[in-house]
């Protein structure tokens, strides 16, 4: 008792002084505040829910739901400190932001928005995308904001013309808590491609795209209306007067909080996994779901479902990203969950997840013949134009609750596979260390083990696998304050990974052969999920 009441003295010190460090990450489902202390450990955290809407054919969000999600994970942040370690919270020594990749974020140059926020799950750039890949001879995928501009000047959207500045959700945020145009490199990449040597966009890349006929014909250059790239560990600009008050609507927060260069959810992915040395990788799983390498060697050719990013420090990356993961799931354990309310023994939560996943474990390894398609929205890699969710069996398919979840699970995951399985089998990209991130493996083990199966690789999990970007997000915003200049890798492992608690978990034979059996069926099965798209939405 006398060590806790030490240990919390200690850290309301370190809260009055200022010295602890704020990350917020705003995912497709969640908006979500971590506060750190320099060690990196958690003091406080928060989560505010929402949702995107499909609105004209756009999935989008609206940026007055931004700033509502992060002043109530704020105003949680205060109160759990004050509770907790008697202490107001009134200076932070850092802040990082970070949120979904890519999309498409234009404003005008007395600062109104032009376009509704154009989100990584719209695939409505195709034909910008491959002209673009093609002038490039670089891989430049339908949610990148390059596509979205490009789209945007084919369709004749005269609001194009008068972007002033093309940013994307988390360079947005920053740029209003601190009035820097800035953003991190590894979100930067997902904007335009890299040049690794200059650690900034590819001048020769910008000046093929200003060159081009329609784009020559606009009023600005690329490079002129895009954020500023930093590696991580740089300075990006300090809370201001107005950001404070943006932040805490009581009005008590100083401003003057170092920021850190804003990223990308991928970015912050790495860093809470500690991947971000070469031959290391992660995956995270939430509403989207990816992979991440990190290259020792450049890739041998243009890949149409292979990204090219880069980690926070601006090593190369081999990123595969599919549109869809957990939606449907999500949709089906709100389903169970309205019918156990209905019978009168409501779950909710993480009983009730782990009581369908756990179901799983006595499925038939293939899932029983049953067949599940993830596609809230389109999905690039197994080319599905439109979301169209879709369960389908046969009459001599085993139906039970069990095949049913593990069915939802590899579905969950098997457009991922067969993007890795470019990876692995075209460029023979081998990853000494593949760690999973997200909500689904807060149920422990069933989650992992499917994915260990399905992708026919170990996996491990660290304990903080539910926690994620935000808390990845304020080790950046620790890394840039106190630890700038050190080698970002070197810090994770001696700072924010010291003692890592880790599971790892290897495909079982069984599991292995039931996962090919069912990847087999869903790719010979893709016909009917991309002939779903007839049926009409009723939104």
């Amino acid at each position: 008792m006398a060590e806790n009441r030490q240990e919390e003295a200690r850290r309301a010190q370190e809260i009055r002084a200022g010295e602890t460090a704020l990350g917020i990450e705003l995912g497709s489902t969640n908006i979500k505040a971590v506060l750190v202390g320099k060690d990196c450990q958690t003091l406080a955290s928060a989560s505010y829910g929402w949702e995107n809407q499909l609105e004209d054919g756009i999935w989008t969000y609206d940026l007055e739901q931004v700033w509502a999600g992060i002043q109530t994970c704020f105003t949680e942040i205060k109160a759990q400190v004050s509770a907790r370690y008697q202490a107001p919270l009134q200076a932070l020594g850092s802040i990082g932001v970070s949120a979904m990749m890519h999309g498409y974020l234009p404003f005008a140059s007395d600062g109104r928005q032009l376009a509704a926020f154009r989100t990584w799950r719209n695939n409505i750039t195709g034909e910008a995308a491959d002209a673009l890949t093609e002038e490039f001879s670089f891989n430049i995928p339908q949610r990148w904001s390059i596509a979205h501009l490009y789209q945007a000047i084919l369709n004749g959207e005269t609001s194009a013309r008068e972007i002033d500045f093309l940013t994307t959700l988390a360079g947005y945020v920053h740029w209003r808590l601190s009035g820097e145009r800035v953003l991190g490199i590894g979100d930067a990449s997902g904007m335009f491609p890299i040049d690794e040597a200059s650690g900034t966009y590819d001048a020769a890349l910008a000046a093929k795209f200003d060159a081009l006929p329609r784009v020559a014909a606009q009023p600005w250059q690329l490079l002129d209306i895009l954020p500023r790239v930093l590696r991580a560990g740089a300075c990006a600009g300090h809370l201001t007067a107005e950001g404070a008050r943006l932040l805490d609507l009581s009005g008590q927060l100083a401003p003057g909080a170092l920021m850190a260069p804003p990223e990308g959810d991928a970015g912050t992915g790495m860093v809470s996994t500690n991947a971000v040395r070469k031959r290391t990788g992660n995956i995270s799983v939430g509403t989207s779901a990816f992979s991440m390498h990190v290259l020792d060697a450049p890739l041998r050719q243009v890949h149409r479902d292979i990204d090219v990013v880069t980690t926070p420090a601006g090593a190369p990356v081999a990123m595969v990203h599919t549109n869809n993961c957990t939606s449907d799931l999500n949709a089906w354990v709100k389903l169970f969950g309205e019918f156990a309310a209905a019978i009168g023994r409501p779950l909710a939560g993480k009983e009730l997840y782990g009581t369908l996943l756990g179901a799983s474990r006595e499925a038939d390894a293939d899932a029983g013949g049953l067949l599940n398609y993830s596609c809230l929205s389109g999905e690039n890699i197994t080319e599905v134009e439109a979301g169209r969710p879709l369960f389908v069996r046969t009459p001599h398919s085993r139906m039970t609750l069990a095949n049913f979840m593990r069915a939802q699970l590899y579905g969950c995951f098997a457009p991922l596979r067969l993007g890795m399985d470019i990876l692995a089998g075209e460029e023979g990209v081998e990853t000494d260390v593949m760690i999973a991130q997200g909500g689904l493996f807060k149920t422990p083990v069933i989650a992992q083990q499917a994915l260990a199966d399905c992708l026919g690789l170990p996996i491990s999990v660290m304990k903080t696998a539910g926690e994620g970007g935000p808390w990845g997000m304020a080790v950046l915003a620790v890394f840039a304050k106190w630890h700038a200049g050190e080698d970002l890798a070197d810090f994770l492992d001696e700072t924010a990974f010291p003692q890592a608690e880790r599971t790892t978990l290897a495909p079982t034979e069984a599991g292995r052969r039931g996962a090919q059996a069912f990847l087999a069926a869903y790719q010979k099965g893709l016909a009917v999920e991309r002939g779903a798209a007839v049926i009409p939405d009723h939104a």
